[in-house]
């Protein structure tokens, strides 16, 4: 088979890495790709917001499968351009996109169909949201209502840090279009996980909880940013409480739209927190976790390619997927200044002693390759992916492998997993 995937992330190019090890996959491009991608498979120069640019490819190239990576050309209706043209592809349609695209659609969704959520209101008045806040009080989640990066959520503790949300997102506009309308919900407390299940808009197959860690400083300190470090298993997720949270959350939210006339097909990401009073839908994603996937498909055994076409044929229901028991972490490499503004074209070094490190692969993120140099090219760099028995070892895995590896302002959490660690 020859497959096209679209992006150009640590997720795109762990998709790569694992569809690489397909017997049926004969050839692997990816738009635009990065640096490491392109030691994985063929990168492509295609302008991915040019709908006309990404359809051709395929139709020229032979392409059996497209995957789409990212959640802008979903939300966008990419799926529908591709399958309109009679092409398989691997992705919701821009219906069911809505999930990620508007919060506000996702909340309307859990409310009609009794998934476990936060309390929340919807504004595109800043007067209307500021009389709200003044009743709600503070801690309390403010929330760019479209597609903002993952850095459109503010978790303000103060009635002042809320107004501030409030004006950056509806006065000064900082996320344009996508921050017209906010989503101003409850502060819920807890752990978070991440739990993503594969759909073919009736059968609801999960995959491995992951949890992941947005804060940019060790301690969960600083600014949010699209994901620092993850790890899976996640132990205080069994699995009966993961076979709760997919009965409780993916289940009725596949069939709840199937029974609105809209078919849910792809991957649905249930972003849950572990309340008190049991798991509560913080976000849905629409498409694999980044940095999630670059821990989940490691310990995936099997053909992925082969699950991904029994998703988009709707044959799901005698699919099985085995686990290693393995444990997988990654770790962020970034550059300085992210999740603010950072500077690029950074050679970066020791990524070969990086990986002769047992168990270790480094996914890149954001790199460009000339010659045999690499060089950074985004805020998130590299994913230092570390595959052991126990947590103890992956984490000396993951940690000796990115002591290796160095760039000019690079930094990362030295913190990811450890609480496991110590339990």
């Amino acid at each position: 088979m020859r497959i096209l995937v679209i992006g150009g992330g640590g997720r795109e190019h762990a998709l790569v890495w694992k569809l690489r090890q397909s017997p049926s996959v004969e050839k692997i491009f990816c738009a635009p790709g990065n640096g490491g991608i392109s030691l994985d498979g063929e990168c492509v120069q295609i302008d991915v917001e040019d709908t006309l640019s990404v359809v051709e490819f395929p139709e020229s190239n032979r392409i059996d499968l497209t995957i789409v990576g990212p959640e802008a050309p979903l939300v966008e209706g990419l799926v529908d351009v591709l399958s309109a043209r009679g092409m398989r592809v691997f992705g919701p349609r821009k219906e069911a996109a809505m999930l990620e695209g508007s919060k506000s659609f996702a909340k309307a969704v859990m409310e009609r169909h009794g998934v476990p959520t936060g309390a929340s209101r919807t504004f595109d008045d800043c007067d209307a949201a500021a009389a709200y806040l003044e009743k709600a009080g503070a801690p309390i989640v403010i929330k760019a209502d479209g597609l903002a990066a993952g850095k459109g959520v503010f978790v303000a503790m103060s009635h002042e840090e809320a107004s501030e949300a409030l004006d950056s997102c509806l006065i000064a506009q900082r996320f344009g279009e996508a921050g017209t309308k906010v989503v101003v919900e409850e502060y819920l407390q807890g752990q978070e996980v991440s739990l993503l299940a594969l759909t073919d808009g009736r059968i609801v197959l999960p995959m491995v909880p992951a949890q992941d860690y947005k804060r940019v400083y060790d301690g969960d300190q600083g600014p949010n940013t699209g994901g620092m470090g993850c790890y899976s298993p996640v132990p205080i997720v069994d699995e009966a409480l993961a076979a709760s949270i997919v009965h409780t959350v993916h289940e009725p939210t596949v069939t709840g739209l199937a029974e609105e006339g809209i078919e849910f097909i792809g991957v649905l990401y249930g972003g849950i927190i572990l309340t008190a009073a049991g798991p509560r839908v913080l976000e849905f994603n629409v498409r694999f976790g980044d940095p999630e996937t670059q821990v989940i498909l490691p310990r995936m055994k099997g053909d992925l390619c082969e699950l991904m076409l029994s998703v988009i044929e709707r044959n799901l229901a005698d699919y099985r997927i085995e686990w290693t028991d393995d444990v997988c972490i990654t770790v962020v490499a970034a550059s300085g200044g992210y999740p603010g503004g950072y500077e690029t074209g950074k050679p970066i070094s020791g990524l070969d002693a990086a990986a002769e490190v047992d168990g270790v692969t480094v996914f890149h993120a954001g790199t460009v390759r000339e010659d045999d140099t690499f060089y950074t090219a985004g805020g998130r760099v590299l994913n230092v992916t570390a595959l052991a028995p126990t947590f103890r070892e992956a984490r000396e895995r993951a940690y000796e492998a990115i002591s290796r590896i160095h760039f000019d302002g690079m930094h990362y959490r030295k913190d990811i997993a450890e609480r496991v660690e110590r339990n």
